[in-house]
């Protein structure tokens, strides 16, 4: 391989990885735009997640109430 060859190479992987940085912060920078237009949740709504529970200890799953099986 001669020296212009790798100097080529060289200059092609430097292009290709800026190229990448590139689309790098573009794609960051839609997601930031996403993000800002979507309200998450309005204000004063409960959170679907944690909606129903109280403080203190939670109730078994209903799987959990059975008797065990004796064998």
């Amino acid at each position: 391989m001669t020296k212009n060859a790798r100097v080529f190479q060289k200059r092609a992987k430097e292009k290709a990885r800026k190229q990448k940085q590139q689309d790098k912060a573009a794609r960051r920078l839609a997601a930031k735009e996403r993000k800002a237009k979507v309200d998450p949740q309005a204000e004063g709504a409960p959170d679907p997640d944690i909606a129903g529970i109280s403080l203190g200890p939670q109730p078994l799953p209903a799987l959990w109430d059975a008797e065990p099986e004796t064998v």
